[in-house]
């Protein structure tokens, strides 16, 4: 049933067409425009016609460097864009210290406008610099979250793939620009079925927008002692069959006590609440990324009861695993 939803005609008469800038800046993510081109293209492909234009834009009309080497020239300079119903600053990488003045002018302009705006990986610092990011949550990869926070400390600045609030739109960079515009594909003019599509035309599933980017541990903790990181990795690496906490200990060279207070103090949890809490993330990426059964699921993260997998895994995420399934399903 689902695959004949999924291959309904979507073609019906034209609507409004939908007018997006991408903003390119020196040292731009080439696969993140890609990824922001591709949805738009299929979608048009889908729908059987133009729904949804797209245009690139530079301060200039000269070839502009993407972070590896690559020139493109853009469609139109900044000042010749016409009008628009959402821009993307396409991020560059790494962040410059400077040259954002004729850039942040024209974004404060679009958004007098009612230009909806999106930051895409590090083009959410371009946002943030122009002033448009107060006030609304937002995301950026992983790697730079510390440096947009040093500059604007007011910002939420969450560890999330994608962040939609109101009309800003962000996402964390690679190939998360995928999930921000099949997300944007679902709302008007698109529809759940578009986007349901178009994933499956990109040979790719829907990721949930609250979904969190993962970040290397070393990266993650990298203020607390070696010993932790060393024993959370190792709960990371064994998830299918959960080590005891004497054998981590014993593999550390530490004792058990050590190794629990160790935890409490830096972390506030003894080693087998995290070791519980990596265990139930992994179930929820399997139960919401995958089709495999709950009992599966279950074993793969040690849980031998179906029934306490899932009494676990409602209280710790507040609905059972095929209700959580359920919820992020297409129409």
């Amino acid at each position: 049933m689902a695959k004949k939803n999924r291959s309904k005609d979507l073609r019906r008469p034209a609507a409004e067409l939908q007018r997006y800038g991408l903003l390119l800046v020196p040292n731009f993510s080439l696969i993140a425009l890609a990824a922001v081109v591709d949805p738009l293209r299929l979608a048009n492909g889908v729908l059987g016609r133009k729904a949804y234009e797209y245009v690139t834009l530079g301060v200039a009309l000269e070839p502009i460097a993407s972070s590896d080497g690559i020139r493109v020239l853009p469609d139109l300079p900044i000042a010749d864009s016409g009008p628009l119903d959402a821009v993307f600053v396409i991020g560059p990488n790494p962040i410059p210290k400077r040259g954002f003045g004729e850039v942040s002018n024209w974004l404060r302009r679009q958004e007098a406008r009612g230009v909806a705006l999106g930051g895409v990986d590090t083009g959410s610092f371009y946002l943030a610099r122009a002033g448009l990011l107060d006030g609304y949550r937002c995301t950026i990869h992983w790697e730079d979250r510390d440096a947009l926070l040093e500059h604007f400390p007011q910002l939420i600045v969450t560890n999330h793939l994608v962040e939609i609030d109101r009309d800003r739109f962000t996402c964390s960079g690679g190939v998360s620009p995928l999930d921000l515009m099949t997300l944007l594909l679902s709302r008007p003019p698109g529809s759940r079925e578009l986007a349901a599509q178009v994933s499956d035309l990109l040979v790719s599933q829907q990721r949930s927008p609250d979904e969190r980017q993962h970040v290397p541990l070393r990266q993650q903790f990298g203020h607390v002692p070696g010993p932790l990181i060393d024993a959370l990795e190792m709960m990371e690496s064994n998830v299918e069959e959960p080590l005891k906490p004497d054998e981590i200990a014993g593999y550390l060279g530490i004792s058990r006590r050590t190794l629990e207070r160790l935890f409490l103090r830096q972390l506030g949890m003894s080693p087998a609440q995290k070791y519980l809490e990596i265990r139930l993330e992994r179930a929820r990426l399997a139960m919401l990324r995958s089709s495999r059964g709950l009992d599966e699921v279950a074993q793969s993260v040690g849980f031998t009861s179906p029934s306490h997998f899932i009494a676990r895994y409602r209280r710790a995420f507040g609905k059972t695993p095929a209700a959580d399934r359920a919820a992020r399903q297409p129409a």
